[in-house]
């Protein structure tokens, strides 16, 4: 049973194990159609590619340091 007291980042590493299940049962089979909606391209598969994508670039984003220019007039910056 989960809590309603998830951090943000377990809510994402949920979401990403399950769209990563659901990429696994609906991998193309080999004539190229999805086994489980027996169409070519498969709405549920291409919706879990972007939640991955999605947690990625917030991944990305909020990992990523910004870039900062020196300030001369600030005498702990000054060299």
């Amino acid at each position: 049973m989960t809590t309603p007291f998830l951090s943000l980042a377990q809510i994402r590493n949920r979401l990403i194990l399950t769209a990563r299940a659901i990429l696994r049962d609906h991998r193309p089979g080999p004539d190229g159609r999805c086994p489980i909606c027996r169409i070519p391209e498969c709405a549920v598969a291409t919706a879990a590619r972007n939640v991955l994508a999605a947690a990625e670039k917030v991944q990305q984003r909020s990992t990523a340091t910004p870039l900062t220019t020196p300030d001369h007039d600030d005498p702990r910056q000054a060299e």
